[in-house]
């Protein structure tokens, strides 16, 4: 189950949500109206310099003073604001969005790998943790999320996704089946610049969780899905491992796959199964991940998941299905089905 879709314009040409909402809503079989939402890169080029927070509140009192004074401890914010939304019928808002431009101090941090960054994990791991009624669930600079508890078309409608530009976007349609549906559990996952949807189960997720949680990353939000945003963000990030490799580690070939390569690829692989064994993720799943240079979709070993990707001129879409893609650019140049575990990479052309 659960429908997902993203697209970037390798060239940076900027589309309105519009259509990705329409390709989205195709896909209502895939979902049971229990969660949909959408990832955004480029979305505040007033801001863009500053971190996007986007955080759920149960309430206007308590947990928002808390944040502001967390925030204004670690840093400055800029600007902030209550997120535009449009009541709907069958959408029940039982969280109210709402959005800071915010700066860390640097100096809190000195030392560490990327100050800035881990300063903003901090500040995702205390809110999420330890302020009852606050949901920080979006993160970083120039990007962001919306999504809510409800069907893909009501959520857009919700937010007037129309109204944003982006030069990638990101959607998916949740159909909740280990975990029960609520706004912060809905799909896209993200952590800083990595925003993650996701079709399927994570089987390895206890595993998974563990390795991450060793790391200083904190799982919140009630759902597998989380973890593959925190292990894109570890491996990517901190250890600096290409898209391709990012990969590799996560879905890496078998062992008798290994076994039968030639001796230089089978030292590499071996060592990548060795050092990134607890980040191998075991299960049914096909995966689409972001970042600001690029999207990277990717399936499990034996493709127990659908995903499709096709091509149109500078602009890559990757999805559940053909007929959501079509849905956006009927025009195609190419279409493919890609192969177990292969993943399909679109970058933003230097």
């Amino acid at each position: 189950m659960c429908g997902i879709i993203s697209v970037i314009d390798q060239s940076k040409n900027f589309m309105t949500g519009e259509s990705i909402k329409n390709a989205l809503a195709l896909m209502n079989e895939r979902g049971s109206g229990e969660g949909a939402g959408y990832a955004v890169y480029g979305a505040y080029p007033d801001f863009k310099d500053y971190y996007a927070l986007h955080v759920f509140y149960d309430n206007l009192v308590e947990p928002k003073k808390e944040v502001e004074s967390l925030l204004n401890k670690w840093g400055e914010i800029e600007y902030a604001e209550e997120i535009p939304t449009y009541e709907q019928d069958r959408l029940r808002r039982v969280h109210i969005p709402w959005r800071y431009f915010f700066r860390p101090d640097k100096n809190l941090l000195a030392g560490s790998f990327s100050p800035e960054d881990d300063a903003i994990i901090n500040l995702v791991n205390k809110v999420n943790i330890e302020i009852k009624g606050a949901t920080l669930y979006s993160s970083g600079k120039n990007i962001g999320v919306f999504k809510a508890a409800g069907w893909p078309e009501d959520v857009a409608n919700f937010y007037k996704i129309e109204d944003y530009e982006g030069y990638i976007w990101m959607g998916h349609n949740r159909y909740p089946t280990n975990t029960s549906g609520w706004w912060g559990g809905a799909h896209p996952f993200n952590l800083l610049d990595i925003s993650v949807i996701h079709n399927g189960e994570i089987t390895s997720y206890g595993t998974n969780r563990r390795y991450i949680e060793s790391f200083g990353y904190k799982c919140t939000m009630k759902t597998d899905t989380e973890v593959v945003a925190y292990l894109s963000d570890l491996l990517g990030r901190r250890h600096g491992l290409t898209d391709e490799f990012t990969v590799n580690a996560l879905a890496p070939p078998f062992w008798d796959e290994i076994d039968k390569m030639p001796e230089n690829k089978h030292k590499i692989q071996k060592a990548f199964r060795m050092a990134y064994g607890s980040a191998m993720m075991n299960g049914p799943f096909a995966i689409v991940i972001a970042k600001p240079d690029g999207i990277v979709g990717f399936t499990d070993r034996i493709k127990l998941r659908p995903l499709v990707a096709a091509e149109s001129g500078d602009c890559l879409y990757i999805s559940s299905e053909e007929a959501a893609i079509r849905t956006m650019e009927n025009n195609l140049d190419n279409i493919w089905m890609p192969c177990a575990g292969e993943p399909v990479i679109g970058r933003v052309k230097k």
